[in-house]
């Protein structure tokens, strides 16, 4: 039979997963996927993602791709899975597309969102999906330091001790903050992410948030190439990939 693949839309809760990747030390999602796939088409099946979310990151509208020689139509996939998925893994959007497609290597850009609730008390509807931060935070002053990270630059001082990639230079094209009821929501939008790059990031602008770093020294930081003069990994529960954007 002829191959076909298929681009899928997912969004799915982080918390109970070791992330996309299958791991051997616990469930992921891309195995859960390969898993339910299997029992549709009687035959193994293979899903790859536009990147990997770290245990505990969440997605919004996280893509992926799979190839089978199943007769089922988009539509009959997309009810066929949702139907045998867990609550916390949902899939939005089943399309065909192109055999040259590849969800990891034909994007352009990835837009993250990263949620800290700054206020006296958590949230028991939220809870999962911030980082929790009980003192006063000096927005006006991460908003200074998020300029000297947009651009071009070696992100070797926010990268991961065990990161994969052969190199560290990204562009980030935007860093927004917004706030709203307390909670401070900041959007990263780039052409790649380095492994913790975007948590080792936040961390650093908390830092600057808590007044324990200037805004102007993340400048300094970012061009020493040295991580650890970076601020702490922030918690993988508030980052959530938000949108992949391909041609």
């Amino acid at each position: 039979m002829r191959k076909k693949k298929f681009r899928m839309t997912l969004e799915y809760d982080g918390t109970a997963y070791r992330g996309w990747q299958v791991q051997p030390n616990g469930t992921s999602i891309q195995e859960v996927l390969q898993n339910i796939l299997k029992k549709i088409t009687k035959k193994k099946v293979t899903v790859i993602a536009s990147g990997r979310t770290d245990a505990g990151v969440h997605a919004e509208a996280q893509v992926a791709h799979f190839v089978t020689d199943s007769r089922m139509k988009p539509g009959e996939f997309l009810k066929a899975l949702n139907s045998l998925l867990p609550n916390d893994i949902v899939v939005k959007e089943v399309k065909q597309v192109s055999l040259s497609f590849h969800a990891q290597t034909s994007a352009l850009r990835k837009t993250y969102r990263y949620t800290i609730l700054n206020r006296e008390y958590p949230s028991a509807l939220s809870y999962g999906s911030y980082q929790y931060v009980p003192f006063p935070m000096d927005v006006p002053a991460m908003r200074r330091a998020i300029k000297y990270l947009q651009g071009r630059h070696d992100f070797t001082s926010f990268r991961g001790a065990n990161c994969s990639a052969k190199f560290s230079v990204r562009e980030i094209y935007k860093i927004a903050i917004k706030k709203e009821e307390g909670f401070i929501h900041f959007s990263f939008e780039g052409n790649g992410f380095l492994k913790h790059m975007i948590r080792n990031i936040m961390g650093t602008l908390i830092e600057v948030g808590r007044r324990k770093l200037k805004a102007s020294q993340v400048r300094e930081i970012l061009r020493a190439r040295n991580r650890t003069m970076a601020g702490p990994t922030a918690q993988p529960q508030g980052l959530c990939l938000v949108k992949v954007t391909y041609k």
